[in-house]
This record gives C-alpha cells, sequence and structure tokens, in this order.
C-alpha cells in the first residue's frame, strides 16, 4: 500500500500545508491575544477595586473600640460605596465579626490573604476561584494618625467581589475568536490556492517536459518565469536538454557514419571476395598435388577467405536492417519442410535430430526463416555439443526451439549473447564465426513481428526459443 503523502497530489499537500501553518499561527495568535487580554481585563478590574475599597476605608471615620453595631455600619457603609460593582463588605475586629451580607464570615477569604493583610498596611488581595466561579479579596486594614504616622487601628476590612463579568468578557473574546478561525481560514484557502498554482504550473511544466525527452522530443523546452529556485530548475532542465540534444545527434551521426563504413567497406570487399573464393576454389582442388607445407597454406588461405566472405555477407546483411531497408517476401509455407531444406542445404541432417509435425503451415519470409533457423542451428553446433535437436510447435503462433547437449550459457553471458560480434562465454569453446550470426537472427525474428530468446535446460544444454506469429492464411 502506498505511503498516504504518495496517494496525495502535489496541489493538495500544499493547501494542506499552507492551512496548517495558517491554523497554527491564528490558534498562536489566538492564545497569546487572549492570555494577554484576560490578564489586562482582570488586572484592570483588580487595580480598580483595589485603589477604590482603599479610598472608602481612608475616608471613612472610626471611633475606636469598635462595637458590633458599629461594625456592620461600616460594613454595609462600603457596600453601598462600591456601587456596580457589586462586592460585599466583611469586618473583623479582635473576636467581633460582621459583613454586609447575612453571614458574618465568608470562605472566599483564605488564611494567606489575612496573613497578608496583617503584615502589609497598604492592604492585600488575592483571586480565588471557589466551585468554579472566580472572585477577588481584598483585605485592608484601618489606619488611624497619631502624629508619627499612620498606624493600625486593629480593623481589618474585606471586600470580596465575583469576577463574573469580566470572565463573561473573556470568554465572549474566546467565543468570537473561534467563531472568527473558519472565516479566516477560508480566506487564507484563497492565496493558497494562488500559491500552489504558481508552484504546480512549473512542476507540470516540467513533468510535460520530461515526458517528450522520454518519447524521444529531444527539443522540448520549458519557458522560464522569474527568478526563483523553479526558474533555475527549468533553466537548468533546458541546459540539460540542449546538452542531450547535442550529445545525442552527434551519436547518431557517429552511428550513420559507422553504418555507412560498414557497408561501404562490405561492398568494396565483395567484389574481390568473389575472385580471391574463385581461386581458392581451384586452389583447393590442385592441393594435393602441392607440396605438404604448400598444400597447408592453401588450404589456410581458402578456410580464412571463406569466413572473410561470411562476415562481409553478415555485415551487409546487418547494415540493411539498420537502414531499415531488410524487406519481408511472405509466402505460406510448410515449416517442417523449409527446416529440412535448411539443414539438407548445409548437410546437418545427420548431425540435427528433429521433430517436426507436417500440420504446420505458417505466413512467413522463407529466405529469412532460413537464416534464422540456420544460425541458431549453426550457432549450436560450433558453441554445444551434439545432438542438437530442433523442434517445431503449431497453434495461435509458431514456435521453433533449438537445443544442444553442451555445457550451456553462463549466467552473465545470457543478457548479451545477441549482442553483435559478443564472444565472451568462458563456457564456450571460441567462436569461428563472424559474431553476427544471433544479432542476425534477431533482427530476422523482429521483422516478422516475433521474439527469440535463450536459456538453460534444468539438464544442461542451451536452448533457443523463437515465436512469430502464424500470418493470415
Amino acid at each position: 500500500m502506498k505511503p498516504l503523502a504518495a496517494r496525495l497530489g502535489l496541489r493538495t499537500r500544499l493547501i494542506a500545508a499552507f492551512l496548517f501553518v495558517a491554523a497554527v499561527s491564528a490558534g498562536t495568535t489566538a492564545a497569546l491575544t487572549y492570555r494577554e487580554a484576560r490578564s489586562a481585563i482582570l488586572q484592570q478590574a483588580q487595580d480598580s477595586a483595589v485603589a477604590q475599597f482603599r479610598d472608602r476605608i481612608n475616608a471613612q471615620s472610626v471611633s475606636l473600640p469598635v462595637d458590633g453595631e458599629q461594625l456592620r455600619h461600616i460594613c454595609l457603609e462600603l457596600a453601598r460605596a462600591g456601587g456596580g460593582r457589586g462586592w460585599t463588605v466583611f469586618a473583623e475586629y479582635g473576636k467581633l465579626r460582621a459583613s454586609s451580607s447575612d453571614r458574618s464570615s465568608s470562605g472566599v477569604i483564605t488564611a494567606g490573604l489575612r496573613a497578608a493583610t496583617r503584615d502589609d498596611t497598604h492592604g492585600s488581595f488575592q483571586r480565588v476561584v471557589k466551585d468554579g466561579k472566580p472572585w477577588l479579596t481584598v483585605g485592608m486594614p484601618a489606619l488611624f494618625n497619631r502624629g508619627d504616622g499612620r498606624q493600625p487601628t486593629g480593623l481589618v476590612l474585606y471586600a470580596v467581589m465575583p469576577l463574573s463579568n469580566e470572565e463573561a468578557n473573556v470568554a465572549a473574546m474566546v467565543t468570537a475568536a473561534r467563531d472568527g478561525a473558519l472565516p479566516a481560514l477560508l480566506v487564507a484557502l484563497v492565496p493558497a490556492l494562488l500559491a500552489a498554482r504558481s508552484v504546480l504550473r512549473p512542476v507540470r511544466d516540467l513533468r510535460r517536459a520530461a515526458a517528450g525527452i522520454g518519447r524521444g522530443e529531444l527539443d522540448t523546452r520549458i519557458t522560464v518565469r522569474g527568478s526563483d529556485e523553479l526558474a533555475e530548475l527549468a533553466w537548468t532542465f533546458n541546459e540539460s536538454s540542449t546538452k542531450l540534444q547535442e550529445s545525442v545527434e552527434e551519436l547518431r551521426r557517429a552511428e550513420e557514419r559507422a553504418r555507412r563504413f560498414a557497408s561501404d567497406v562490405s561492398h568494396e570487399l565483395r567484389t574481390p571476395l568473389a575472385g580471391m573464393l574463385a581461386v581458392t576454389e581451384v586452389l583447393d582442388e590442385d592441393a594435393g598435388e602441392l607440396r605438404p607445407d604448400t598444400a597447408a597454406a592453401v588450404r589456410l588461405i581458402s578456410t580464412e577467405t571463406g569466413k572473410l566472405a561470411t562476415l562481409v555477407e553478415d555485415l551487409m546483411e546487418i547494415s540493411r536492417f539498420d537502414a531499415r531497408a531488410a524487406e519481408l517476401h511472405l509466402d505460406e509455407v510448410d515449416v517442417a519442410e523449409t527446416v529440412r531444406k535448411t539443414l539438407q542445404a548445409r548437410r546437418w541432417e545427420d548431425r540435427v535430430t528433429t521433430e517436426l509435425p507436417d500440420d504446420v503451415r505458417a505466413v512467413l519470409d522463407p529466405r529469412r526463416f532460413d537464416v534464422v533457423v540456420a544460425n541458431l542451428v549453426g550457432n549450436a553446433l560450433r558453441h554445444g555439443a551434439e545432438p542438437v535437436t530442433v523442434r517445431v510447435r503449431g497453434g495461435d503462433r509458431l514456435v521453433v526451439e533449438v537445443e544442444d547437449s553442451g555445457p550451456g550459457i553462463d549466467a552473465a553471458v545470457l543478457p548479451h549473447i545477441f549482442d553483435r560480434f559478443y564472444k565472451a562465454d568462458a563456457a564456450r569453446t571460441r567462436s569461428a564465426g563472424s559474431g553476427l550470426g544471433l544479432a542476425i537472427a534477431q533482427e530476422n525474428v523482429r521483422l516478422h513481428g516475433g521474439t527469440v530468446g535463450a536459456a538453460n535446460r534444468p539438464g544442461g544444454g542451451a536452448v533457443f526459443t523463437v515465436e512469430l506469429p502464424m500470418g493470415e492464411r
């Protein structure tokens, strides 16, 4: 199964990445804004309440000692002075307790706040959450001035103020940020699409250009837009394509020169070789009348001249394939009879066993089919070991198999067995042929629209298999 990144297109991944960054940025900004705004709202409420409560206490006239009734009166006065803040005031004077409510004490006021208030004449405050509700508690000692500075009177007043309104404002701000996140992402989708398009356009151009190069359209180029990294990539691709085109054109010219040279040389050699072959035939007939060393030299010249003639003919044949000048002259033939004629013409019928059904007929070029069978059988006789077997099977396709009983083909050689002039088979004896026989056989099979392959038999020996279309009869 492909990874998720491989199944998703580049456009989708770019847009997803852009939206992810936008969402993270928006979330981070909202979190920081929420934290700062919440802190500012609560700080403002806290500072205002503390300052106002301190001012109200300082404005109160307290006569010592204080009784319970006077203590409650002070609490009620301070509570009314709070106005819209809605604070509840609690007073502690020795063992006396009073408040502006029906309860004389509050569970919101902590021991820590009491200790801090006793230690600090300027008062103290604390934010407390009780039962899920936020509260602001302020503690202020009542002071009097004896001429040497303001001194504590022993009376401590506490204001307890709910922070519900402030928390509601913070919650409203969070809701607004949350409700605004989706439209913000939708708005961010537009630049994401534009960014993806600007990135993907040169990528698509590069893909189309690469496909064109793969089809052999070496003049394919990309329009360079802008001066960024993608533009540099397009410029590099164009430069590489130009160099590749130049290299391929040079190779084609070199290949054309090589084919022309081989063809010209082959044509030029045919005429003198024809004369040399005629002379060597005469010399072969008279070799028995010559001295032994002279006769051996004559037979060597005759043999090598024959090899040279074979090489020239093979070079001319392969040149026709390279020039695409080879043509098929199709005819309906009896395949078994054609194979027998091939073996008889080369006097191989005693060295080759055959399995040739008599009812197989196919439409093919008899001369080129003869070359295919002759080259494969000749290769088996030279490089393998007898007996060599030729089998023919009919059906949807014509199948011809040539087997030998030799040591087989080395695994490193198999991929190159049909290469031209390839003779590096250490498992077989050195070839006395031109090195083009199997290549010519392969070209003739391809010309028929068929295939040819080589393999090793499990029991030893090599087998060459030719498959050809039966043709229309």
